[in-house]
């Protein structure tokens, strides 16, 4: 056996045991991203072919592996150590892109430590790769609104150039012509996951087309407005064909499929710009398909197993081990939340709603038929969540709602209380959806009330005189906040640290005015006053909001 065998072996043995050890830790995250990509809703299927094309530009890259292959790094051993404090707490509390980022950290810092840092290199493009399989559409959501509200404009400003006659209601492009059309721009339409799935392809097909970085980093660039721009080309044909053929058609057949004929065309722009700037390339070629790699000193393989490899192996295989063994978080019971049904000085409602979707209207119980509670417009059925509420949020969800009328100043206040599961998608800040729905709002102020935080928002609408929304955040062990950011930094905190899903409630208050054209508004002092006056009432009117159920 020649003494550069020798030296292989020698690093190859251990690293292949921490190895094992390492990915049977992750075997709970592999779980997770794999019911993440075969999710609908994150629509993210691109994701199962990531890891195929990391291991290929490995494969083609073994000989280069073989000739840089040296020593062992204590540098790179050191650099594997906050990569898998992420992973544990990524593991711990369920954070699976904390696991992800950790994992993509160990893919490149285990290779450092038993085989230097030049080896190690050879694995960085392959794991930077692999951030591809995060999630990122949902946890983006407030580029999402950003992006539906930017290719919904766009398209509306392009269609009346066509002369198709529509206006613009948030995210929904409207027109009332001789085919008449709804088209919403909902988040699955707005671009972010086709923008994704582009961002790969164009990643990999820059990486073995082009030869320097600069022009990588600008094909890669270019994926975005492809994307964007692809988008807004298939809105524009859903409603050109929607007004000049048939809207059933268009919003049917047409919308299910028309954005794989989109992908293509900016695949085939893609390809084109990459075919220029590889004309255009001029330069040397990669050295590191040139160059003989690094010559190996027999004494390195001598003396058996390398202590540092062997140390590096049974730390990283007992954390392995270990992270394999942690157990679920424990998901904390409910606070008991009741709204108050009777209020001095104010008149307290019940809140319904029509599922029909050419309907969906709300009404208050006192608007009603006793017993016969039907739609006023449509007859239809009436139910305590509106049909968007019952379609997205989880099963599990609790949602009280009732509406109080101040009989002293006419103020309505429709609160609401979302108590929400374990799945952290019951609540979401209203900063997301009102925006879609053709709101804008504006002057935030923090304040307190019954000594409580929140935050209240002005809201206004086109014909609509404005309106405030106010809310605030608790969970079952009292923790209040008025900021999303906190909350989401205690819920990260509990679930990784402590190892517990909190439970947390979500009131909100819509405060409108019945009789002032100016609305309500957070830079009125005086209607701030009256709104913090309610709020004080309204605890102590009985609203219930600690103690677990």
């Amino acid at each position: 056996m020649t003494q550069r065998l020798k030296f292989h072996l020698n690093r190859l043995i251990p690293l292949a045991i921490a190895t094992v050890c390492v990915l049977y830790g992750f075997c709970g995250m592999f779980s997770r991203v794999a019911q993440i990509f075969s999710n609908e809703q994150e629509d993210m299927s691109f994701g199962w072919y990531v890891p195929l094309f990391s291991l290929y530009v490995l494969w083609t890259q073994r000989k280069e592996l073989v000739q840089k292959a040296s020593k062992p790094s204590w540098a790179g051993f050191l650099a594997c150590i906050p990569f898998y404090a992420l992973a544990l707490l990524g593991t711990r509390g369920l954070q699976v892109r904390f696991e992800q980022l950790g994992f993509i950290g160990l893919c490149v810092t285990v290779p450092w430590a038993f085989y230097g840092r030049q080896f190690a290199k050879c694995f960085f493009f392959p794991a930077i790769y692999l951030l591809f399989t995060i999630p990122l559409s949902t946890f983006l959501d407030a580029v999402t609104i950003y992006l539906r509200l930017l290719a919904s404009g766009t398209a509306l400003a392009l269609l009346r150039g066509f002369g198709i006659d529509a206006v613009q209601n948030g995210t929904a492009i409207i027109s009332q012509g001789a085919n008449p059309f709804s088209v919403d721009v909902a988040e699955p339409c707005s671009g972010l996951r086709s923008l994704f799935a582009l961002m790969a392809l164009t990643a990999a097909y820059s990486w073995y087309t082009l030869k320097s970085w600069p022009r990588r980093i600008a094909l890669f660039a270019c994926s975005v407005p492809l994307a964007v721009l692809g988008n807004v080309a298939r809105i524009i044909s859903i409603c050109v064909i929607a007004s000049s053929v048939n809207p059933k058609f268009a919003l049917g057949f047409y919308h299910d499929y028309s954005g794989y004929i989109v992908f293509a065309i900016a695949i085939s722009l893609m390809v084109a710009i990459g075919e220029l700037m590889a004309k255009s390339e001029r330069g040397k070629k990669k050295e590191a398909g040139e160059e003989n790699g690094v010559e190996v000193k027999a004494e390195e393989g001598r003396g058996g197993f390398s202590g540092a490899a062997v140390f590096f192996a049974v730390v990283l295989s007992a954390v392995g081990i270990f992270q394999s063994f942690t157990p679920p978080s424990k998901i904390m019971s409910a606070p008991q939340v009741a709204l108050p049904s009777v209020m001095e000085g104010a008149k307290v409602d019940d809140v319904k709603y029509c599922h029909d979707e050419n309907c969906a209207r709300m009404f208050y119980a006192s608007m009603l038929e006793k017993g016969k509670e039907k739609c006023l417009v449509c007859g239809g059925k009436l139910f305590d969540l509106s049909l968007g509420e019952k379609t997205i949020l989880p099963g599990d969800t609790v949602l009280l709602k009732k509406s109080y009328t101040d009989e002293a100043t006419d103020f309505r206040y429709l609160v609401s209380a979302v108590v929400g599961s374990a799945n952290k998608s019951s609540i979401h800040r209203p900063e997301l959806c009102l925006p879609a729905q053709g709101f804008m709002m504006s002057s935030p102020v923090n304040f307190t009330a019954a000594g409580r935080p929140f935050r209240a928002i002005e809201v206004k609408r086109a014909g609509v005189p404005p309106t405030l929304l106010v809310y605030t955040f608790f969970n079952q062990r009292g923790y209040r906040t008025a900021s999303h950011t906190s909350r989401i930094m205690a819920d990260v905190w509990g679930r990784s640290v402590h190892n517990r899903i909190d439970r947390w409630v979500m009131l909100t208050m819509n405060v409108s005015s019945g009789y002032s054209e100016d609305g309500v508004s957070t830079k009125s002092e005086s209607d701030m006053e009256k709104v913090k006056a309610f709020i004080d009432r309204f605890y102590s009117a009985g609203f219930t909001e600690g103690g677990a159920r």
